[in-house]
């Protein structure tokens, strides 16, 4: 299911017509449900990877992008476990370009959350724990990144802060985990010597447009916008590759269920295919 919910929405900017083919760039996305493009309704869509890989393409420095290594949920041991893929090792091997989100499903799922009364709660102690995790294992990702993708240049993304309908009161340590997640990301990626791309400010200046659902911490287009030309500024070093409101392209959200079916129907050609092969004799399915 991982290929089809994080390729088919984007599909356009795996086939761009550049041409800088010197300059062009291997784009592999890394991480969890922000790095998919999961929207504030539980679907995918075009994400803040998806965003860097359109506005490369429309400016000739994009050959590939893939989003295959991402899926909603990952903490980071499930992204070390993913560079580690036999699945990985190709698209790793021929990166140029490597974005990764990973760390908040470490921490936030300690935090409990009551939007309707604008509340949270969470263990001061267990969320430390997490945050040390997060260092270690972030420290053995990006060794990890950059053993199985020598020629790509790796940019961190940070977290903005998710909780838009907390009382300002409550807001004080939600905030201080968060802000203090990012400080690990920065220091770990750093030390690495790759690229750390903040977000928190420029996100929150507009929180509450790029957050609709009090229900849930995804961002709607508007926001990954943010993200992707937080990154792209860092990447280029000015706002030349920045994504206008008025470019995005259309929304295209898809549920999970009809991600499935897509995943069944493009195993079912694949089949076809395979038999059409090595068995050309033998008579190809009806389908009614």
């Amino acid at each position: 299911m991982r290929k089809i919910i994080l390729s088919i929405i984007f599909c356009v900017v795996l086939f761009p017509t550049a041409t800088f083919a010197d300059e062009r760039e291997v784009y592999i996305a890394l991480g969890d449900s922000l790095a998919a493009g999961q929207t504030p309704y539980s679907e995918i869509d075009a994400g803040y990877t998806d965003f860097i890989a359109l506005q490369l393409m429309r400016n000739g420095k994009l050959a590939h992008f893939s989003k295959e290594l991402t899926f909603p949920g990952y903490r980071v041991q499930n992204v070390i476990e993913t560079v580690q893929s036999d699945e990985a090792a190709q698209l790793l091997n021929e990166a140029t370009l490597i974005t990764i989100s990973a760390g908040a499903n470490n921490l936030l799922p300690l935090i409990e959350h009551n939007p309707e009364q604008g509340t949270i709660a969470f263990s001061q102690l267990s969320a430390d724990f997490a945050l040390n995790e997060v260092r270690i294992q972030m420290k053995e990702l990006l060794s990890l990144s950059k053993e199985k993708a020598p020629n790509a240049e790796i940019y961190v993304l940070g977290y903005y802060f998710p909780y838009v309908s907390l009382h300002e009161e409550q807001k004080q340590g939600a905030e201080k985990a968060v802000k203090l997640l990012n400080k690990i990301l920065k220091q770990e990626t750093e030390q690495a010597g790759h690229v750390f791309v903040d977000v928190f400010e420029a996100f929150n200046l507009g929180q509450a447009d790029y957050l609709p659902s009090i229900q849930d911490i995804h961002p709607n287009q508007l926001g990954y916008r943010i993200m992707a030309n937080e990154m792209l500024k860092k990447y280029s070093g000015n706002d030349f590759l920045s994504l206008s409101i008025e470019t995005m392209p259309e929304p295209n959200p898809k549920t999970f269920e009809e991600m499935l079916q897509m995943q069944q129907n493009e195993l079912a050609v694949e089949e076809e295919d395979f038999m059409a092969q090595h068995h050309p004799d033998k008579p190809k399915p009806i389908y009614v």
